[in-house]
């Protein structure tokens, strides 16, 4: 018999990156009584990944649980940013409806209506939080139309065009059904206001989660956690039926029906505040982890009884960027690095696909190389930045984009819709570089505070390498969006970079002379007393060429002493790259060597003579 759990709500806060999410649930879990008076609380506590903090952007999907008037509500994280948009798919089958969090000025943006599309169609209810209503600037009247006409153009249901507003401040605290909340209010009455409105609508608005206790027990698990103690745990909504710790249960998966065996549940627990609480049974709409299954995947159904019915589960979308990770055969190699070897490698990388649904990795014909493939360079990048911090050491390529073939044999290649927000005086040297890169301006129009909004359609290969060079054309002032688009047909051959790299000439160590006369030839990448090695990457050099420098070169002493000759070397400071730069710069012959250390570039064939030899047979 289907009842509905009245005392539980399921919600996912979903919204464009950087509109406030987390600070949102920030506030919801301090006005829920979850930490102490007199708790000391970190900013974004759900974003407790070190790169998380660091680069203020959440990268995992993370559950949390409050109570209001008695009724729990099970909330999950999600992140904004599009290459991180397989984490959002996943954790939606867990919830019955979604906060769709707005910033009150920058309005709608590109993955506003990417995670907005995700959620309407599993048919989840809708609540719209316009955040940020306290900014200067704020424009919540063309907010609400923004909003309003998106719903439209996804065709959402009657029910998800009526959702309520609600207008809030994540930051201060307070949240209202009112757009001019706050507005005339002394700062001692604005301290009266609380999230109570943003409750009440998710207690009012969101459905209760209905199913059968007494039917066979199913759960999907929509999450992997890892704990070194306990191993895998699965975490997923119980559907149907009721689970128990201890309990005899079979896995199955929908898209997999060879993939059918029998397990038993360890531990079980349920989320309260940021803690998980170990319980003994639970029942229909609750959101539990379950420890004990070794082999336990994301999209896997925990079932229990005779008729062990598979869920189906939301199809990730598909990588569209590669990049090859190698052993470090570099003369460095071995030098910094704690996990080295070709077996470490491996086993790393296909760990992080326990938990990351949108990774791909493959063995090629190598076995110190393996393809790994994901879905934008951040993506990667984030992966290649923890395995750094974990004390491995290797070598990536460069980011290549994934091809298919249509019916005809015609080649295809990822396409993205780059929105980008610039000053208007900026506007044509950004349309000037993106249209030489393949791009195709679709729209321009103008946009809140004197920028223009662009709108290009671009294949992704366009695109790497790419943000540097527009932060340094818009003064950093530009503001990039990109989604995902299909496959189209492939725009022709291009060229990734148009300057050249400064090439050490000989292994030893970076000294001022040398550098000093290397610097006349262009921009440098390493200070004096650096270690270099022949074949490394020193420099970039304005023109297309290659140079090789030896920046190792000391100068030769006699007993003859000119004028001038002990007046100080003055060098430029050197460029220093992060990994995000160093990925962008590095070309298809190159490699970027990653230690716990350092970041370096290299060239694939270290000797210059093999080199030239290569680039001839190209040729």
């Amino acid at each position: 018999m289907l009842i509905k759990r009245e005392d539980v709500r399921n919600v996912a806060i979903i919204a464009h990156v950087d509109h406030g999410k987390t600070t949102l649930v920030d506030e919801l879990l301090k006005q829920s009584g979850v930490f102490r008076a007199n708790q000391e609380v970190v900013e974004r506590v759900m974003d407790s990944n070190d790169l998380e903090r660091e680069r203020g952007i959440t990268i995992l999907s993370k559950n949390t649980a409050v109570f209001y008037k008695n009724i729990k509500i099970n909330i999950v994280d999600t992140p904004g940013h599009a290459d991180f948009g397989g984490e959002v798919e996943r954790v939606l089958k867990m919830v019955d409806g979604v906060i769709l969090v707005v910033d009150a000025f920058e309005g709608v943006m590109p993955q506003t209506k990417f995670v907005l599309r995700k959620a309407l169609e599993l048919d989840l209810a809708v609540i719209v939080c316009v955040n940020k209503i306290d900014r200067e600037n704020a424009r919540p009247a063309q907010v609400i139309d923004g909003v309003l006409e998106l719903l439209m153009d996804l065709d959402a249901n009657d029910a998800q065009l009526n959702a309520p507003f609600v207008f809030a401040s994540a930051k201060d605290g307070y949240a209202s059904l009112s757009e001019d909340v706050g507005m005339g209010m002394s700062d001692e009455e604005r301290k009266t206001l609380d999230m109570g409105p943003l409750f009440e609508t998710i207690i009012s608005h969101i459905p209760a989660p209905t199913g059968d206790p007494e039917a066979d027990l199913q759960i999907l698990v929509s999450t992997i956690d890892y704990n070194e103690y306990v191993g895998r745990i699965g975490v997923g909504k119980v559907d149907n039926g009721t689970i128990r710790s201890g309990q005899e249960c079979t896995m199955v998966n929908f898209y997999d029906p060879e993939k059918k065996r029998r397990v038993k549940i360890g531990k079980l627990f349920e989320f309260d505040g940021l803690t998980k609480v170990e319980v003994e049974e639970a029942t229909v709409g609750s959101i539990v982890a379950i420890t004990g299954i070794g082999d336990l995947h994301i999209g896997d159904t925990v079932c229990a009884g005779e008729g062990a019915q598979a869920i189906p589960f939301q199809k990730i979308s598909e990588p569209t960027i590669a990049m090859n990770f190698l052993v470090n055969d570099s003369p460095m190699a071995g030098l910094e690095g704690k996990y080295v070897t070709s077996r470490h490698i491996r086993e790393r990388l296909f760990r992080e696909l326990n938990t990351d649904v949108s990774l791909r990795v493959e063995e090629t014909d190598s076995p110190d190389c393996f393809k790994v493939s994901g879905r934008g360079e951040l993506h990667l990048s984030v992966l290649i930045e923890n395995m750094r911090r974990e004390g491995y050491e290797f070598a990536v390529s460069k980011a290549e984009v994934l091809y298919r073939t249509d019916e005809r044999n015609r080649r295809l290649e990822p396409m993205e819709v780059a929105y980008i927000d610039v000053p208007e005086e900026f506007a044509g040297a950004v349309i000037q570089k993106l249209t030489a890169r393949k791009g195709e301006l679709q729209g321009m129009s103008p946009a809140a505070g004197g920028y223009t909004r662009l709108e290009l359609s671009i294949p992704a290969r366009g695109l790497i390498g790419y943000r540097g060079e527009f932060l340094t054309d818009t003064k950093g002032n530009g503001i990039m969006n990109t989604i995902f688009d299909g496959y189209g047909p492939y725009k022709g051959d291009l060229a990734y970079r148009k300057t050249g790299s400064l090439i050490a000439y000989e292994s030893g160590e970076a000294v001022a002379y040398g550098l000093y006369a290397a610097q006349e030839r262009g921009i440098l990448f390493i200070n004096p007393g650096e270690k270099v090695y022949a074949g490394m990457v020193v420099g970039q050099n304005p023109k297309s060429d290659d140079i090789e420098v030896n920046v190792c070169k000391t100068k030769k002493l006699t007993n003859t002493r000119a004028s001038g000759a002990d007046d100080a070397l003055r060098l430029v400071p050197p460029k220093l790259m992060s990994l995000e730069q160093c990925l962008e710069f590095i070309d298809t012959d190159e490699l970027l060597e990653v230690t716990p250390k350092h970041l370096r570039i290299r060239k694939r064939i270290l000797d210059a003579n093999m080199r030239k030899r290569a680039s001839m047979k190209q040729k």
